[in-house]
């Protein structure tokens, strides 16, 4: 039986690489939310029009296509506004990660990998595995400077975000997650990290049947 591993992270955890990893070594297929959420706003027409009603403005350029930097201006520090998109986008991303999902092929485990599903509500219980890539906090924010060459004033309004990401790197308990990868190394000490998490999650999977 095919199952969805969730892998999550703050900020500069390296949960992409993880990502990789997991494409690489055993071929799983993995549904980049986030990625796929900036196309549904140009695929998806009618959700695009649902959230300029909702919110009684245009987010399109004069040419009508999707401004995101005219979305996020108006929701980034609105969280009343951010919650009525959110309500608008997510089932349109479950129906498309089905859709996808039932295209993906036949596997272990399909990824559905996303920095915030842990903060969502209407996520609650998605997945068969949560799987969450960690980091210290000033780790992940010099790794992130570097990878968006960015100031760290701007990384660190974008992490305030992830609440539950941060509390986590300070030692807060998240019952929902499975399994803890932590990067702290280079990219080979993680590989020998994944590989073994899976290797056991792989093994696990066929005492139970």
């Amino acid at each position: 039986m095919m199952r969805i591993l969730v892998v999550t992270g703050g900020i500069g955890s390296g949960k992409s690489k993880v990502c990789a990893i997991l494409e690489e070594v055993y071929g799983f297929p993995v549904y980049n939310a986030d990625s796929r959420v900036k196309g549904l706003y140009e695929s998806d027409p009618e959700m695009l029009d649902s959230i300029e009603e909702v919110l009684g403005q245009s987010f399109r350029t004069e040419d009508g296509k999707f401004s995101p930097s005219l979305l996020a201006g108006r929701i980034f520090s609105d969280e009343e506004d951010l919650a009525k998109v959110e309500q608008l986008v997510f089932p349109a991303l479950v129906r498309d990660f089905k859709a996808w999902q039932a295209k993906a092929g036949n596997h272990d485990f399909i990824v559905f990998e996303s920095a915030t599903i842990l903060e969502k509500e209407q996520f609650k219980g998605f997945g068969d595995v949560v799987m969450l890539v960690d980091a210290p906090i000033r780790l992940r924010l010099e790794r992130a400077c570097r990878r968006d060459s960015s100031s760290e004033d701007k990384v660190l309004a974008r992490m305030s975000k992830q609440k539950l990401m941060n509390e986590f790197s300070e030692g807060i308990a998240l019952p929902e997650v499975d399994v803890v990868i932590a990067n702290t190394g280079d990219v080979e000490e993680l590989k020998v990290k994944v590989t073994e998490c899976i290797d056991t999650l792989l093994d696990r999977n066929i005492d139970n049947n």
